[in-house]
């Protein structure tokens, strides 16, 4: 009797050691596109073991934001411009931080025989509505004399506005690499208007990306921190070793390895004509949590021009109703947390 009492005692506290020890179950999604894929690498890896990373591919940023509302998701990486529209309509998700300006990746391609903005005039344009290709798109027809009012704004994920444009259905169309390079492939006589290597677009940084949590996960602070640490030891493992990186990124987006290239590059560096991938400390002077400089032109704190520039377009666009306060849409406590360490 004694042995059996020993014996349940034993797997007692085994089980009890077990569940105390239990990964804690993140939910995550993404679109397909090599800038959010160090998720596989911590995934991959085990960065952080008492996580269980389930990651979720989901190509359109919205239905992401929804699913978080509704409890069912718990973070997302995306385009960077989503915090205004989330406080202005009472969406429980925040920014928590940027991870990467596009440095090129970033294209407006005009279908042949469209030589200039002009010739946009009562044509269709292929953008993601509520995303930044629309704001891209935008700012470059203004600054070449035409209105948002003047065209016609489709919102088309990568991979139909590549057809659209290859099919005649639109006249030019926003992309981000490798799509902007599929595009132009396959249609022979297609054009770069402008590219985010180009002008003031790395020094604003307007055109980049975010990780947003739900306002549920970010009542969990310590699961908040220790998600956003798995990312950013993916992204130094990512600069340590960019080749066994860049092959886990590409398997987890079903993605030639080629294509990861043109996004993030081979070496773990700035990559012009790809984007830069903030590491933790350089996102933290981005979203201004802590003091000093970044390079090629960003200002400590450029995430606060971001805010008002994105919802100066979404009032524009008539996306939002009102402009609401920074903290109302971003919260960097995991961002600090993480740094704190």
């Amino acid at each position: 009797m004694r042995i059996v009492k020993t014996l349940m005692l034993a797997a007692g506290l085994s089980f009890s050691a077990a569940a105390a020890h239990a990964a804690d179950t993140v939910r995550v999604s993404l679109f397909s596109w090599p800038g959010y894929g160090f998720w596989f690498i911590a995934q991959e890896k085990n960065l952080v073991p008492d996580l269980d990373l389930e990651i979720t591919i989901i190509e359109d940023p919205y239905e992401s934001f929804s699913l978080m509302s509704a409890g069912a998701l718990d973070v997302t990486s995306s385009t960077a411009e989503y915090g205004p529209i989330a406080a202005d309509k009472e969406v429980p998700v925040k920014l928590v931080t940027y991870t990467n300006p596009s440095y090129g990746t970033d294209k407006i391609v005009l279908a042949p025989g469209v030589d200039s903005a002009e010739d946009l005039k009562g044509e269709s344009v292929a953008v993601l509505e509520g995303g930044l290709t629309q704001i891209f798109m935008g700012i470059w027809l203004e600054q070449n004399g035409v209105s948002i009012k003047d065209v016609q704004f489709t919102n088309l994920i990568m991979d139909d506005a590549v057809g659209a444009l290859v099919g005649g259905n639109v006249k030019a169309a926003e992309f981000w690499e490798p799509f902007g390079s599929q595009a132009l492939e396959a249609l022979p006589g297609a054009t770069v208007a402008a590219s985010s290597a180009e002008g003031d677009w790395i020094e604003t940084a307007l055109l980049g990306d975010g990780m947003y949590m739900s306002d549920a996960f970010l009542d969990k602070p310590e699961l908040a921190a220790k998600t956003m640490e798995a990312y950013f030891k993916a992204v130094a493992f990512w600069k340590e070793n960019p080749e066994e990186g860049n092959k886990i990124i590409a398997k987890g987006l079903n993605f030639p390895v080629a294509d990861v290239e043109k996004v993030i590059g081979k070496d773990g560096e700035i990559l012009k004509g790809g984007i830069w991938v903030f590491d933790a400390e350089q996102a933290g002077k981005f979203m201004g949590v802590i003091p000093g400089e970044l390079p090629l032109g960003p200002q400590n704190g450029q995430m606060a021009q971001h805010w008002e520039t994105t919802t100066d377009w979404w009032l524009k666009f008539g996306l939002i109703d009102e402009r609401h306060p920074i903290d109302a849409g971003v919260n960097t406590a995991p961002l600090e947390a993480v740094l704190s360490e």
